[in-house]
């Protein structure tokens, strides 16, 4: 690290900022994009920031959404700061090269965390690695919860993702001072980011603003509107006062994030339960984004990376011990299961036949799996064929029972597996060449939109990104997905179910 006077300076539209060097990185951290969400701005959409004279200085996060913490169970796995302060609109900037002529590729990262936990402060998503091979790249905090995503009569819906669209047209006003190109932008995100990011993929107003998505473990989708208002009414009956946005913004937010805690702790995405969501607005979303994407409306011309982790459910399941009780429930949970996932007897006796050893668990577990992700991002791949590119990460976790478990890919995608809140979720002893391997696709497909294997065709390609050296699968999930397909389409094809609005990571 240099000396001050020496340190980076970038001038944005507000202003300018000064950086640091780390390892050869100039790092900006915690510059505004928007005007802090607070007072009469609560629950209203993003303003521009305010201008500033001189120079600022961004040596440190900026403060991160309200948001309550993670459970005791887990917080073991799971790292999630708070930073206090109301200017949460903040963005991160990683650059090799602070040059405006430079005009380097750009990530743009958005943080998963169920809409309702996450930032950019998390150690794991340090974007150091990407700047080191020629990456700029972007973190961004948004609104969060009830904040974020509530449904009110007297305010606009989606506040969350109207930040991270005021973000994106920071980055295209702003990005050339850090030596990024903005017209070479991949937007990239993980569980709740990669459902924001197909929002976004879809919003006719985020056109043109990114050119290259990547949406792991997490599928575009919206939720049902009733289903959000519910989450709403229940909180305003608690705290005892009007489901309005004037009401709720006069509440202290500790007891406002306690409220939502409270009203929210039964959810999961195998258990359901009340849950906040993108929703269909008329404005930003006009309607369900993986219909529209299916159907070719929008964002013709972006390419897409997306995929999952072979065991996402073990990290909804494991923590708490749910694992063990779905498994002594038996025939109840796949009851449970069928109701979630809106199908039939034959859905659930297609997975036995397929897995014939596995207990009750993981056959609910791959159920409500393949029916929150694999089957729309089949159904997503096979609308944009040849522009599209699958992976499955399939390496388990040295932690016991986690499996290759949701958001475990992150610290290989990242680079960053050698921090101690990546080994939270993959333990000790991760393979480097498996980091080494993965990290290098994408940065391959923010440079060039190629990440270094097939693009899907009918012969349904998937990179397998696992305990040896990646390899290409041909349709290594087609058989599961065929079930769906043929014996429960209304489960594939219903709009604004909400299917992933209750994932934790």
């Amino acid at each position: 690290m240099t000396a001050n006077h020496t340190n980076p300076v970038a001038r944005t539209p507000y202003g300018a900022v000064r950086g640091r060097w780390e390892y050869g990185i100039a790092v900006f951290r915690g510059i505004p994009y928007a005007a802090p969400p607070s007072g009469p701005r609560r629950f209203r959409p993003p303003a521009p920031p305010e201008k500033w004279d001189g120079v600022r200085d961004a040596h440190a996060f900026g403060p991160t959404a309200p948001k309550p913490p993670y459970s005791e169970a887990f917080g073991q796995y799971l790292s999630d700061p708070s930073v206090p302060g109301d200017a949460c609109l903040n963005l991160n900037v990683w650059t090799p090269d602070p040059a405006p002529g430079a005009r380097l590729p750009v990530l743009v990262w958005l943080h998963g965390g169920a809409l309702t936990r996450g930032s950019s402060a998390v150690p794991v998503y340090d974007g150091r690695t990407f700047a080191r091979d020629g990456v700029v790249c972007v973190s961004l905090n948004y609104r969060l919860g009830v904040e974020g995503y509530g449904l009110f009569p007297d305010a606009p819906a989606n506040a969350g993702l109207r930040d991270q669209l005021a973000a994106l047209e920071w980055v295209r006003d702003a990005i050339t001072a850090f030596g990024g190109d903005p017209g070479r932008v991949t937007l990239a995100g993980q569980s709740a980011g990669a459902i924001s990011a197909g929002a976004l993929l879809a919003a006719p107003r985020a056109q043109g603003l990114f050119h290259r998505a990547v949406l792991q473990s997490g599928a575009p989708e919206v939720s049902d509107r009733a289903r959000v208002r519910r989450m709403v009414r229940r909180m305003a009956a608690r705290l005892k006062i009007p489901a309005t946005a004037e009401a709720f913004a006069s509440v202290d937010r500790g007891l406002l994030l306690r409220t939502q805690a409270e009203v929210g702790r039964l959810s999961s995405p195998v258990l359901g339960g009340p849950a906040f969501g993108i929703v269909v607005d008329g404005d930003l979303v006009p309607r369900d984004p993986l219909t529209a994407l299916v159907d070719g409306d929008t964002a013709p011309g972006v390419r897409l990376l997306m995929g999952w982790t072979r065991d996402e459910y073990r990290l909804w399941l494991v923590p708490g011990g749910l694992l063990e009780r779905v498994d002594r429930l038996g025939a109840v949970a796949l009851a449970g299961a069928r109701a979630r996932c809106h199908c039939g007897h034959d859905v659930p006796r297609g997975y036995r036949s397929l897995r014939p050893d596995a207990g009750t668990a993981e056959i609910v577990g791959q159920m409500v799996t393949d029916h929150l992700l694999r089957v729309p991002l089949h159904r997503l791949a096979d609308a944009r064929p040849g522009s599209s590119y699958v992976y499955e990460f399939t390496w388990p976790s040295n932690r016991p029972g986690l499996g290759a478990c949701h958001a475990l890919e992150l610290g290989f995608v990242f680079d960053s597996g050698d921090l101690p809140e990546a080994r939270r979720l993959a333990g000790e002893g991760a393979p480097r060449a498996l980091a080494d391997a993965m990290h290098a696709a994408w940065v391959s497909f923010a440079t060039d939109g190629d990440p270094g294997w097939e693009a899907w065709d009918a012969t349904h390609p998937v990179r397998v990104f696992g305990a040896g050296a990646p390899v290409t699968v041909f349709g290594p999930r087609n058989r599961e997905v065929a079930l769906w397909t043929t014996e429960c389409p209304e489960a594939v094809t219903e709009p604004g179910s909400g299917r992933w609005s209750r994932l934790r990571g």
